[in-house]
């Protein structure tokens, strides 16, 4: 086996199987494990799939949400063992394979419309 092949089987026993389809505009609340002293806590982050990147074990998702009148982004692992659980609260209907516009946005104007063609 050559070092690609090697490095293949690797990531492939640390791939996660338990994710939902996940698409930009969605609206979701990613579980992370948050440790305080010796134990851990998961901790909601709700809000709205702003980009996706890369395939395959380094796969990343933007979650974009407004939390006290500023915008918070953050980029997760997706097969990273920081991340408890991913849900799909609602699917969005957009145009675009990134959100970056919705930075520019406030208030009604971040509103994305819901999809209902594909399941939760």
């Amino acid at each position: 086996m050559n070092a690609q092949e090697i490095i293949r089987s690797i990531e492939a026993e640390q791939l996660k199987s338990n994710l939902p389809d996940i698409y930009v505009g969605d609206t979701v609340k990613v579980g992370v494990k948050i440790k305080e002293g010796d134990k851990y806590r998961v901790q909601p982050y709700e809000g709205v799939v702003i980009a996706k990147r890369n395939g395959g074990i380094n796969e990343t998702i933007t979650v974009r949400r407004v939390f006290q009148g500023v915008g918070v982004e953050r980029v997760f692992l997706l097969h990273s063992p920081r991340i408890d659980s991913i849900k799909v609260l609602r699917r969005g209907k957009v145009r675009r394979a990134k959100l970056y516009y919705l930075r520019q946005r406030v208030g009604k104007a971040t509103r994305i419309k819901q999809r209902f063609d594909r399941p939760l």
